[in-house]
């Protein structure tokens, strides 16, 4: 059956609606990140790039690095891009817009967050590099989809029982990475985690200016959480929704983590950019070996 042009919507150049992207220009390895200007900051160290474009806060880039052909593509801040992102990453890689008809056979694409976060743990400092094992999402992406056969319902319940979860708020739900991709990046260096995705930076991360908070102990909470022995490590914005959409379309998701706060001492980091470039270049490293 074909899809709908009011369902799958593509610009009248034949590339998808909102990333402005044909099939040729992804690479099966994505790299993904918010903010659009990391773009070129990751890209500076391709080989060469073949192909760039933007539009909106969706900027790409694919090239190649040591050989290794990888898409860079800025999401912007949020869960709700990420879910326009990811639609239509997968709608590149496995629907034929000639037809508008899924294909027959489909590609899983290996897709990797380079991200910022803060930690939630005093042990994990300012500067470190954090692999996300586990995601918990408090944003509700994943309930408007089927998510029941990838959901950790036990932790989910488990978090909500210790956190005395405000019912006015989505409940969390729960996704991991792919292991095997996750394989890649494992270091000595590397701290593995269960980051937390909330939907805004302020309030929903438990940071309060001029506003008081419903749950002013969420963080305190968070953080003395412990499932089958893990805590969760540190919030960011993002994650679980690249985590579960991945996992529901068939794709390998790994988020990595350059840790710029650490929320239990108060610090940030002296020379974010510096931490940023450092987690690129590992990364960029283990893609190409």
């Amino acid at each position: 059956m074909s899809l709908e042009s009011s369902e799958l919507v593509l610009n009248a150049d034949g590339s998808v609606y909102h990333l402005n992207l044909k099939p040729e220009h992804l690479a099966e390895t994505v790299i993904t990140v918010g903010d659009p200007g990391r773009v070129d900051k990751i890209t500076r160290y391709f080989d060469e790039v073949e192909f760039k474009i933007q539009k909106r806060e969706f900027h790409t880039h694919t090239g190649t690095y040591k050989g290794k052909r990888i898409t860079v593509i800025s999401t912007g801040i949020g869960p709700d891009n990420i879910d326009i992102v990811l639609n239509e990453l997968d709608a590149l890689a496995n629907i034929d817009f000639e037809t508008r008809q899924i294909k027959d056979k489909l590609t899983s694409l290996e897709i990797i967050r380079i991200g910022t976060s803060g930690s939630i743990q005093e042990e994990i400092p300012v500067d470190s590099i954090l692999m996300s094992e586990n995601s918990v999402g408090f944003d509700g992406v994943l309930h408007f989809y089927d998510s029941k056969d990838i959901d950790n319902t036990r932790y989910a319940d488990a978090l909500a029982e210790h956190m005395n979860w405000y019912n006015k708020k989505s409940y969390p739900y729960v996704v991991s990475c792919d292991e095997d991709l996750a394989s890649k990046f494992h270091k000595p260096e590397v701290f593995k985690g269960t980051t937390a995705t909330n939907i805004g930076f302020y309030g929903p991360q438990g940071r309060a200016l001029r506003l008081q908070l419903q749950d002013e102990k969420m963080n305190d909470k968070l953080g003395s959480f412990e499932f089958e022995g893990k805590k969760i490590t540190n919030l960011e914005m993002e994650t679980s929704a690249i985590y579960a959409l991945s996992k529901l379309l068939g794709h390998k998701a790994l988020s990595m983590n350059i840790i710029l706060a650490n929320r239990p001492s108060g610090k940030f980091a002296s020379a974010p950019g510096k931490s940023v470039e450092k987690l690129i270049q590992f990364c960029l490293d283990r893609l190409a070996e």
